[in-house]
C-alpha cells in the first residue's frame, strides 16, 4: 500500500520544543540526569480547591457531553472574571469554551481568515501563529521583536506591512519567548493602527496573571472601540497549573461566536465536562494560591538572571511576565540550535532554541524558569561551567 500524506502537512514545522524535550527523555532513559528547562508547564500541582471540585463534579457524574459552547456556569464565570479583571464587558454568550487555548488559536483563525489573506505575527512568536495560518493557506507576516526595544513592536513597521490582504494582527501579552509585557501606550497606538486599517486583533493573554516587578497587563479589548475588532483567547493551564486538564476559551465579537462554535464543535465537541466544573471552582474560589506562585516564580527569575548575566558571552533582559528567560548567545558565535546541543551534550540542561520562535529568535536560546530553585541554581551552574569550556576551544 502506498504511504501518501496530505502536502498541506508540509506547511506544518513540527515543535522544536518537543524535539528538544524528545531527546531529553532519550538520554534520561540512558541513565543521564537532564535538567528540564525547555517545557513551559507549570511545576506546581493544580490546586487543591480545583482538584476537589474535579472530584465533586465526577462523583455527581457529570461525565457527558456539555454544550459545544461549554457550560453557562463556565461561561458566566469566564465573563464575570474579563469584568473584574481585565475591564472587558463581555456577556456569557459571547464565549466560547475549548478544548484548551491550542483549539482556540485554530478555531480563531479557521473563523477569520481565507486563503491567501494575511496575519501580521510577533517575530518570536509561539509558532501555532504560523503554523495554523499556513495549514489554512493564509500568510503569516512577522513583525520584529527586538531586544533593544524591550521586545516592544515598531508602530511603524506595522503600518509599512499592511497590505488589502491584511485581516488581523496577533499580539501576545506576556509574550512567549521573550517574556516581555506590552506597554499601555504600545498597545494604544496598534488600536489606533487596527481601526485606522479595519482589522481584527487575536489577543493571547494566558500568562496574564504571571506579572512580576508590580507591573500592570492592559487586555487590548478594554481601549476604546476595540471590543468589537478583538479576540480575547486565555485559559486555565498557566495561571493556574492546569496544562492536562484542557481548557481554554474565546471571548468574541459576537457575530463571530456561531463560526467559532462550529469549528470547535466538529472539533473536538466540547471541553471536558468535571474539567470545567473545576475551572469554575478556579475563577471563582480563588484564594492566594497564584500569588504564591508568582512569589516563588521570582524568586527563581532572580536568580536565574543574575546568574546567566555573569556568564561571559550570556546575556538577557529581565523578564516581566510569564515563565521564560530569553538568552542572548550572540556573542559565542554559534547557532541556536547548535548552542542548544551543545549545553544538552554537554550540561545536560535542556533548552529550547531561540529560532524555534521564528528568525528573530536567531541567536538566543528560551529557558523556562517552571523549575525548582535548586534546579535552576545547579542548572545555571552547569551552563555556566559548559559555556567557560566552549569559550576555551
Amino acid at each position: 500500500m502506498t504511504v501518501r500524506i496530505a502536502s498541506r502537512m508540509d506547511r506544518m514545522a513540527p515543535s522544536g520544543i518537543r524535539k528538544v524535550n524528545e531527546k531529553a527523555l532519550a538520554m534520561e532513559r540512558n541513565g543521564e540526569t537532564v535538567l528540564h528547562f525547555e517545557i513551559g508547564r507549570p511545576d506546581f500541582d493544580t490546586p487543591e480547591y480545583i482538584k476537589k471540585a474535579a472530584i465533586e463534579s465526577l462523583n455527581a457524574g457529570h461525565v457527558f457531553y456539555t454544550s459545544n459552547f461549554g457550560t453557562m456556569e463556565l461561561r458566566q464565570a469566564v465573563a464575570g472574571k474579563l469584568k473584574r479583571e481585565n475591564g472587558l464587558d463581555y456577556e456569557a454568550e459571547e464565549i466560547v469554551i475549548t478544548a484548551g487555548l491550542s483549539e482556540a488559536v485554530f478555531a480563531v483563525l479557521a473563523t477569520i481568515l481565507d486563503e491567501g489573506e494575511e496575519l501580521l505575527v510577533p517575530d518570536p512568536v509561539w509558532m501555532n501563529y504560523i503554523n495554523v495560518p499556513n495549514l489554512l493557506n493564509a500568510v503569516p507576516v512577522p513583525y520584529e521583536l527586538r531586544e533593544e526595544k524591550e521586545y516592544q513592536p515598531d508602530l511603524e513597521e506595522i503600518r509599512s506591512k499592511i497590505t488589502s490582504r491584511t485581516r488581523a494582527i496577533v499580539i501576545v501579552t506576556p509574550n512567549n519567548p521573550t517574556g516581555s509585557i506590552l506597554r499601555r501606550e504600545t498597545l494604544q497606538g496598534l488600536a489606533e493602527i487596527v481601526i485606522e486599517n479595519d482589522l481584527y486583533v487575536i489577543s493571547d493573554e494566558v500568562y496574564e496573571r504571571l506579572i512580576y516587578d508590580g507591573e500592570k497587563h492592559t487586555s487590548i479589548g478594554s481601549l476604546p472601540g476595540m471590543k468589537e475588532r478583538t479576540f480575547t483567547l486565555n485559559g486555565m493551564s498557566k495561571a493556574y497549573s492546569m496544562t492536562g486538564w484542557r481548557v481554554g476559551y474565546v471571548a468574541a465579537p459576537a457575530d463571530f461566536v456561531p463560526a467559532i462554535n462550529k469549528f470547535h464543535q466538529h472539533n473536538s465537541t466540547c471541553a471536558v465536562s468535571f474539567c470545567q466544573d473545576a475551572s469554575v471552582a478556579a475563577l471563582n474560589e480563588e484564594g492566594d494560591e497564584v500569588k504564591e506562585m508568582v512569589r516563588e516564580y521570582t524568586r527563581r527569575r532572580d536568580c536565574a538572571v543574575e546568574a546567566i548575566n555573569r556568564i561571559p558571552g550570556l546575556s538577557c533582559l529581565k523578564p516581566k511576565g510569564a515563565f521564560y528567560i530569553f538568552i542572548n548567545g550572540k556573542a559565542l558565535g554559534m547557532r541556536s540550535a547548535d548552542l542548544a546541543d551543545y549545553l544538552l551534550d554537554h550540561a545536560k540542561i535542556a533548552l529550547v532554541p531561540g529560532d524555534v520562535f521564528g528568525p528573530g529568535g536567531e541567536g538566543y536560546l528560551r529557558m523556562s524558569f517552571a523549575n525548582s530553585y535548586e534546579n535552576i541554581v545547579e542548572g545555571c551552574r552547569r551552563m555556566k561551567e559548559a559555556v567557560e569550556e566552549l569559550r576555551k576551544k
